[in-house]
């Protein structure tokens, strides 16, 4: 089986998510089973996105249990919006979301950290489905409290439970078609990398605008989870990442 990623970008309109629809076909028919994580839907400014949630209110500030809770949101919407879609199409699926994804977690809210996956659902549902989806981003804590992981926790979700299943690897779907030598946004003179080390994928994520977060990666090196980093829209060959 395989964990597969999908971003804000790839899951902000129904066009895009058309992309994700026919990714997890591929990876169904290729894999057999694999787990989807989803992120918040667009990016700020966006109705459902991350930011624009906790932009419904200032006393947010003062509160950082409700500040995660709202937080978590954004996930559980682009999780219901594509198993509906993905059921439309005939593509039988499940969300597995809070106590039901078996993620626990501890720490400070907001920047929590992944302690234990209980996998004992997800594999039962797998016996009845081929794709399950689980909202990234977020777990609970002993005392039944949502926690986020940080800025781009919604990685860390996804090597976390590839490492947990025993995946294959973990896809990421990206808005570029690979890891680049540069940032495209920047520079003109740039080239897609086909393979890289944990330690060369690192020293490229030292920037403002990582390609995944820095803690997942670092937690894929930890438990040598290959990661393959891709193009929503492209069909070209991504970028490997492995040991």
């Amino acid at each position: 089986m395989i964990i597969q990623k999908f971003g804000g970008v790839a899951m902000q309109n129904e066009q895009m998510r058309t992309y994700c629809i026919n990714h997890i076909k591929k990876g169904i028919e290729q894999y057999g089973k694999i787990v989807v994580v989803v992120s918040a839907i667009g990016r700020f400014g966006d109705p459902y996105a991350t930011d624009s949630l906790l932009n419904l209110t200032t006393a947010f500030t003062s509160d950082k249990a409700a500040r995660d809770l709202i937080a978590s949101c954004g996930e559980l919407i682009a999780a219901s919006v594509l198993s509906a879609e993905l059921t439309h199409l005939g593509i039988l699926n499940k969300v597995l979301h809070g106590q039901q994804a078996g993620i626990l977690t501890s720490g400070q809210f907001g920047d929590a950290s992944i302690i234990d996956i209980d996998t004992t659902t997800i594999r039962h549902v797998l016996n009845d489905t081929n794709c399950v989806i689980i909202p990234g981003f977020q777990g609970m804590d002993h005392y039944g409290n949502v926690m986020t992981l940080g800025r781009g926790g919604s990685d860390l979700t996804a090597v976390a439970l590839g490492e947990a299943l025993q995946a294959s690897h973990v896809e990421f779907f990206k808005d570029v078609p690979g890891v680049m030598t540069g940032d495209p946004a920047l520079v003109s003179n740039y080239q897609k990398l086909d393979t890289l080390t944990f330690d060369q994928f690192l020293q490229l994520l030292q920037c403002d605008k990582p390609i995944i977060q820095l803690r997942a990666a670092l937690h894929a090196k930890k438990t040598t989870m290959p990661l393959y980093i891709r193009g929503i829209a492209s069909i070209e060959t991504g970028t490997w990442i492995s040991p």
